[in-house]
């Protein structure tokens, strides 16, 4: 990947940012795979085409899936409904079953097959606030106003996975190929809530290597440090008293005015920041009304970084903003860990196989309706990309050069353990906001159907790799130890004593539930949910939504 940078001053942001190691790291080159296969080349090759072929055999299958999790739209930790469907989809086919796993009641593991290597596939099942969408409609068109809804896409990769394994499933049982597949969701991803509990409580100990699915707009693997930054999610609680806002304001001790010199502190603090950090924070206790000063209040932050020591470091200058703010206001404070997540690091060798399987299966063929719906939106929301469904594969798995850091994903709490690659398939729409109902638009609909199909052959055919190559799964171990791991070593960020938040969306989903039921996806009367919903596909702007829409914002 080439860069506009100048050599001194790459250099300098390196060291600055303390990409110094990772840069260190991607100059090792790991061991090339060998032909040393439990199966004939040819064989492989033509088991790979038997695998895409039952694969189209069963999109009708994975687009029932999907378009079931999807009109759960569940938030983090409340994935009840979804946990229960996909488990009992798995069940009916075989899988074992070990629900509640880390204490967290929608988590669980669905294993099948015995012996090794034992292969975890995973992907995530919660959904965004505020996302409810129509699905197929190219403009804001709620199904229910101010409910959640998959405003990312995390209702299509379990489905994907699911896919997969199935028709696995089926070849080893014929070939008698040994191996067992594992399949996990990450729960309350958006919360960064689980993955690293998961590890913390030995669930992935005897793994020897895992492929993760996420949706995005393109057939995409990276191997190395990808540039995302890892996080802490920290609520501070500060308590105070109560007093007659107006009768007696003198006897109160403001727990929001300590929320309030935190952030104010806080936001002084970012001038002398890194560039790699993001910190935002929400306050979800401000008081109960204004004539009663607040006793109580909360604050909820996270911090990002580009290592572990920068973020314990942010969370460092957190604590202490918090101690200041409770000593000018006379109030106490505690705080609570909701979530965390390390920067992620993949494996070169697995991402160089899954590569391979992609240039293999290719981007689906997209109809001039997904492509009107695609255009349509990216017009809608005047995104910069304007070209509609990606129609040519990115052309390198090369991590970047240098990062600015950005977002997070508990996935690499996973990759720090364990050779891990993310596999992203287009299902989304190029050029949306992120965590937006907008990315819920396609998410329903041929387009995330077809993409689910796609990546589902691409993860079928990775799998069928590490189970019958040796050499490929002892390599990725060669580079996690040899350039990986060399010299950082992964150090939780939570503790023996924090558990999962299970607490977190309750009262959202309890307001929403009993309405969002009267859409949930009814496959036996139904061939779509689209259909369901009597949506037409793709349903695009016309001068009489225009004004409607134009009229409700006045």
């Amino acid at each position: 990947m080439k860069s506009s940078i100048s050599i001194p001053a790459l250099l300098v942001l390196l060291v600055t940012m303390g990409c110094g190691i990772a840069s260190a790291q991607r100059k090792k080159k790991a061991p090339e795979a060998t032909a040393n296969l439990l199966i004939p080349a040819k064989k492989l090759e033509a088991l790979k085409q038997e695998l895409a072929a039952e694969i189209d055999k069963m999109k009708d299958f994975s687009a029932e899936m999907n378009d079931m999790v999807f009109s759960f739209g569940e938030l983090g930790f409340q994935e009840h409904e979804t946990s229960k469907y996909l488990t009992g989809v798995l069940e009916k086919n075989g899988f074992t079953i070990q629900r509640g796993i880390g204490g967290i009641p929608t988590a669980w593991t669905a294993t099948w097959g015995s012996g090794k290597p034992k292969i975890a596939v995973g992907s995530d099942i919660d959904c965004i606030p505020k996302a409810s969408q129509k699905p197929g409609v190219a403009y804001h068109d709620p199904i229910i106003d101010g409910a959640p809804g998959h405003g990312e896409g995390h209702n299509s990769g379990n489905p994907l996975n699911i896919t997969a394994a199935l028709a696995l499933k089926k070849i080893m049982e014929r070939e008698k190929i040994s191996g067992t597949l594992m399949l996990w969701p990450g729960v309350a991803e958006e919360q960064v809530g689980t993955k690293a509990y998961y590890i913390r409580d030995g669930y992935f100990k005897d793994v020897d290597a895992c492929i993760f699915t996420h949706v995005g707009n393109n057939l995409g693997v990276v191997y190395g440090d990808v540039g995302n930054n890892g996080l802490v999610s920290v609520k501070f609680n500060f308590e105070g008293a109560a007093a007659h806002a107006a009768g007696a304001p003198w006897r109160g001790r403001s727990a929001l005015d300590a929320v309030e010199l935190m952030n104010i502190g806080w936001n002084f603090k970012r001038e002398h920041l890194l560039p790699t950090q993001r910190s935002h924070y929400v306050i979800v206790d401000g008081g109960d009304q204004p004539n009663v000063v607040p006793s109580k209040a909360s604050v909820w932050y996270y911090f990002r970084e580009r290592s572990y020591d920068k973020i314990k470091q942010l969370f460092e200058y957190g604590v202490k903003m918090a101690e200041g703010a409770s000593i000018m206001t006379d109030t106490k404070y505690t705080y609570e860990i909701l979530g965390s997540a390390w920067p992620g690091h993949f494996s070169k060798p697995i991402a160089e196989a899954t590569f391979k399987n992609i240039k293999k299966v290719g981007l689906p063929t997209w109809s001039s309706e997904d492509q009107t719906l695609a255009k349509a939106i990216q017009e809608e929301l005047m995104s910069p990309e304007k070209s509609g469904l990606a129609v040519k594969l990115d052309s390198t798995i090369e991590p970047p050069v240098v990062s600015m850091g950005g977002g997070s994903d508990d996935i690499a709490d996973i990759s720090w353990s364990m050779p891990t690659i993310v596999l992203r398939y287009p299902s989304n729409i190029p050029g949306l906001p992120g965590h937006h109902w907008a990315n819920a638009i396609s998410m329903a609909t041929p387009i995330a159907h077809k993409g689910i199909t796609a990546g589902a052959k691409v993860e079928a055919m990775t799998i069928l790799d590490l189970l019958v190559s040796p050499d490929l799964v002892k390599n990725a171990w060669n580079y996690y130890s040899d350039v990986q791991t060399k010299d950082v070593k992964y150090e939780p960020l939570v503790r023996e004593t924090d558990k999962p938040a299970i607490h977190l969306n309750t009262e959202i989903m309890a307001e929403f539930r009993e309405e969002m039921k009267k859409y949930y996806y009814d496959p036996t009367k139904y061939k779509s949910y689209l259909e369901q919903l009597g949506i037409k596909y793709p349903t695009v702007r016309t001068k009489e939504t225009k004004a409607k829409s134009e009229k409700t914002e006045k």
